[in-house]
């Protein structure tokens, strides 16, 4: 199962392990998302890192459209490398397990999302960061 991560805050005064923790996930600036693993290294990973995040499984069908929409491979989008068959093939094997860098960039910048985030210093139910059940209404939001 894939998991989106979606850093939500900045890095101004931050503990170089929650730094350091950012590099490893390629998470450099907010609204950038990213595709990982459910396994336990990530989620030791996403522990230390939940003040600044929102994570969450993610379906196929939203890979797919996080592909059409918002993935690069090098400079270029992917809609105008790969046909759509080709890419919801990708999402089909992005979901299954294979890696993201296999396709695309393994970074997607995204928009804010529409309406904003709720509040970014609360956890999910009230604000924007932390586990949440499903991030595939939050990451169509922000394509």
């Amino acid at each position: 199962m894939k998991i989106a991560v979606l850093r939500v805050r900045g890095i101004r005064k931050v503990d170089p392990k929650i730094r350091k923790t950012f590099e490893l996930l390629r998470l450099q600036k907010p609204n950038h998302c990213v595709l990982v693993d459910d396994s336990p290294q990530t989620l030791g990973m996403l522990s230390i890192v939940k003040d600044y995040v929102t994570y969450g499984p993610v379906d196929e069908e939203t890979i797919s459209a996080l592909l059409y929409k918002r993935g690069r491979k090098g400079a270029a989008l992917l809609r105008s490398i790969l046909k759509e068959e080709q890419i919801k093939e990708a999402a089909k094997s992005i979901f299954a397990g294979k890696k993201t860098v296999d396709y695309v960039n393994p970074v997607f910048r995204l928009n804010p999302p529409s309406k904003g985030h709720k509040n970014i210093k609360a956890n999910y139910p009230e604000g924007s960061l932390g586990k949440r059940e499903s991030m595939s209404i939050l990451l169509r939001k922000m394509m």
